[in-house]
């Protein structure tokens, strides 16, 4: 099982409760302090002037319930311990709390510790003379024909109808049939790939690598069936099936609900499926995707429905003070706009020249050559593909050069064609790097008739994006002092000092870039980096 970030189990949920409240977003929610160990949030700006909407249960479902709590939704959260049901203590003190002359509804999920609380609470409140009803959501339908199915996710939609409603000031019996309305028309189910961790639980994870079981409950109890861990859109096919099949309807609400342990990307794809779905086609509204009821941390998602009237349709779009409420998005089409690409792409005519023609193909054939040599190489200090990463872009000259598709006798043009091609054939940081050696040098060509200052320029740009320098261990260590040599004394000064950068590789056992930063000196010893040697191979065939 996966470890949980905690303090302690015992100080869990208050902990949770203090940074609930020391980063609420509407400054509307205070705690209310009994003097012992009940754990309510409620709205510091309730007035009792309406009718109060309770909910609650044991925690571990983050943000609800106290997420919910504000204007437009829940007057107070009665929080219990870890996937427990609050007392009944804290449940009365909550109603007496927050109840006026207009009543209380207290909306429950259909969990027998949740039903025994809250109801004997409710039942002693009214003895005191307090007006309350309680409703039970009982939403999912993985298990047909359930005399009593669970409550989940879809309690949120009951939060927000029965919220909007005692919003507009009417009185408890209306609020109390907006509810329960609510319940009938709500659906859901849940599906995961993991089961919740829980503290100081150390059983290994239920559910198979590459099962999923679908219909869990929110405290990680068992679902229905095991099913073999197939493509998202499979899974949610399968979910849609059984909602509709259990709540048909041609216009609804749906709400996309993380359990707590999928990744945001994991969720869009959710998302996407679901409104590509069969239950997506008649939705005209979306909540989510989100973590709005979790357990705390499992790998899954639930998806709910709620059948549509007016009434409904205006309570998910009324505004409303929480913290967690992710607002109503409208099925869009998606958007795509057509664009002409605007990267460049060199515009040139063919030329030929004998002499830059061989200078091209001896250096690719050079990098062609030596391809094993290099993927020996690179085997040892890196991934194994150096050789043929540069062997695919020296192919590609080739083929263009054997097509007489170059500007050969345009060099600065040149430079830039080949820079940008190198993009297109490469692979990883290499064709990049590349790239911008070429495509700098062939700039700086452009504007003189100094090769070599063109080619040291390009060599300073590809340093200053790749953040290599001579003794990091790459080709610069072969083609910086090369380059120099070449500056001061001729080609075939470079060509010594290729060789000779090449060479200090061999006794650099610390390299700074590349895949060989993450090796041990023992591995680096005695072997030569591989665009190090490319680089003195292609000098020395030119030499030739």
């Amino acid at each position: 099982m996966a470890d949980l970030v905690i303090n302690d189990r015992e100080s869990w949920v208050n902990d949770s409760i203090d940074g609930t409240l020391y980063t609420q977003q509407h400054n509307n929610l205070s705690r209310l302090d009994f003097g012992n160990d009940i754990k309510v949030i409620a709205r510091s700006d309730w007035r009792k002037d309406k009718v109060a909407i309770i909910c609650g249960g044991g925690s571990g479902h983050e943000p609800a319930h106290a997420g919910f709590v504000g204007k437009g939704m829940l007057t107070a959260a009665v929080c219990g311990d870890l996937f427990a049901a609050p007392s009944v203590d804290a449940v009365l003190n909550a109603i007496l709390h927050v109840t006026g002359d207009a009543g209380c509804l207290v909306i429950i999920k259909n969990y027998t510790g949740d039903r025994l609380n809250f109801g004997l609470a409710c039942e002693k409140a009214k003895e005191m003379g307090r007006k309350v009803e309680m409703v039970i959501v009982s939403d999912d339908i993985s298990i047909p024909d359930n005399p009593k199915p669970r409550g989940i996710a879809g309690t949120l939609f009951v939060h927000k109808v029965a919220g909007y409603v005692a919003e507009q000031g009417e009185d408890l019996a209306a609020v109390t049939k907006a509810a329960q309305d609510t319940i009938d028309a709500t659906a859901s189910i849940g599906i995961a790939l993991q089961s919740c961790t829980l503290p100081s639980d150390n059983s290994e994870e239920r559910i198979a690598k590459g099962k999923a079981e679908l219909g869990l409950g929110i405290h990680g109890e068992a679902g229905i069936e095991t099913i073999d861990l197939s493509q998202c859109k499979e899974l949610v096919r399968i979910m849609a099936d059984k909602l509709l099949t259990a709540c048909p309807s041609n216009s609804h609400a749906v709400l996309i609900n993380n359990l707590g342990g999928l990744s945001p990307i994991e969720m869009n794809v959710v998302a996407k499926d679901v409104v590509e779905s069969a239950l997506g086609e008649n939705a005209e509204y979306f909540i989510g995707p989100a973590p709005l009821m979790t357990a705390i941390d499992m790998k899954g998602f639930s998806i709910s429905m709620l059948k549509l009237d007016e009434l409904k349709r205006a309570a998910l779009f009324a505004d409303s003070q929480t913290s967690a409420w992710p607002g109503v998005s409208t099925k869009q089409p998606l958007a795509f706009t057509p664009c002409e690409s605007q990267s460049s792409t060199v515009k040139f005519a063919a030329s030929q020249n004998d002499e830059v023609a061989s200078a091209l193909r001896t250096a690719c054939n050079t990098i062609i050559d030596n391809e094993s040599a290099l993927n020996h190489l690179d085997a040892i200090v890196g991934d194994g593909d150096t050789g043929s990463t540069f062997a695919s872009g020296a192919r590609k000259v080739l083929a263009e050069l054997d097509a007489n598709q170059l500007p050969l006798n345009e060099p600065a043009l040149l430079m830039t064609l080949i820079g940008q091609q190198l993009t297109t054939v490469m692979g990883g940081s290499s064709g990049v790097l590349l790239s911008i050696f070429f495509t700098a040098a062939g700039r700086e060509l452009a504007g003189s008739d100094d090769l070599v200052a063109a080619l040291q320029a390009g060599l300073a740009r590809m340093m200053h994006y790749g953040g290599a320098a001579v003794g990091d261990r790459t080709m610069i260590d072969a083609l910086f002092p090369a380059f120099e040599a070449w500056k001061k004394d001729g080609f075939a000064a470079g060509v010594l000092a290729a060789k000779a950068g090449a060479e200090s590789t061999l006794t650099m056992t610390k390299a700074n870039a590349g895949r060989s930063s993450y090796l041990n000196s023992d591995t680096l010893n005695g072997v030569k980096d591989p665009g190090a040697f490319a680089v003195e191979k292609v000098f020395e065939s030119l030499s030739k």
